[in-house]
């Protein structure tokens, strides 16, 4: 596999970090904003094919603006995020660590260094008790699908039952309450890594895998805030 085609792997599997993202808005009382703070996520986890581009429209109803505004509020998170030296130094980090026990796996270790940070840091949010997940979801489940539908519609999406589909399956299941378990992280991993390679790991990698991850999250556990005070910072310039 080339790095084109990994990159893309990379771009279309990513689960990302929903509960990262929901860390700058966490006291915002909008729901369609916290909304659109993560549907660009949520969209690339109902249908990797998915391609739509709010950020560029403007809507006179408010509660459609403002999924706009978190649209592109996410944009600029993850603009700022994946440029940071925290996220570049720990990207590679994980891919260094990770790298011997995956031995033999179709999975590459720069897609899996990428993948695992992100979900290390919605873990940390949690286990420090930074955010929590039930204000999350309160939330996503307080938005009427008659504006979401509308935006999505208005945003250029002709079928937008895949999408509802998967959004109540993620509203019921609420997998993210999960991640306060850090053996958990790595599970989550390979579902990613499941939508690119049908079998990425063997038990055995699974496991080692897990004690990798485990370890990297106390190595950066006093230190991790680092990256959402960076970002704050450049999001109110």
């Amino acid at each position: 596999m080339n790095h084109e085609l990994i990159s893309l792997s990379c771009h279309q599997a990513a689960t990302m970090n929903f509960l990262s993202h929901y860390y700058f808005d966490r006291h915002s009382a909008d729901c369609y904003h916290i909304l659109g703070t993560v549907l660009p996520d949520l969209l690339k986890n109902a249908d990797k094919n998915i391609i739509i581009h709010p950020e560029k429209l403007h809507h006179n109803n408010p509660e459609i603006a403002s999924l706009i505004q978190g649209w592109k509020k996410h944009l600029e998170i993850d603009k700022h995020f994946h440029s940071s030296e925290f996220f570049l130094t720990h990207s590679k980090g994980l891919k260094l660590a990770l790298r011997p026990v995956i031995e033999g796996s179709p999975v590459k270790p720069f897609f899996l260094g990428h993948i695992a940070i992100e979900l290390i840091l919605d873990n940390l949010l949690l286990t420090t008790k930074v955010i929590t997940v039930h204000g999350f979801y309160d939330h996503l489940s307080s938005c009427r699908e008659d504006v979401i539908e509308e935006f999505l519609i208005f945003s250029g999406m002709d079928d937008t039952r895949v999408f509802f589909n998967f959004f109540e399956s993620f509203k019921r299941h609420r997998y993210l309450e999960t991640y306060v378990d850090a053996t958990q992280v790595a599970y989550a991993l390979k579902r990613i890594c499941m939508r690119v390679w049908a079998h990425p790991f063997t038990p055995e990698q699974e496991a080692a895998m897990s004690k990798v991850i485990i370890d990297y999250r106390l190595g950066i556990h006093d230190s991790f805030m680092q990256v959402f005070e960076e970002i704050s910072q450049k999001l109110e310039v």
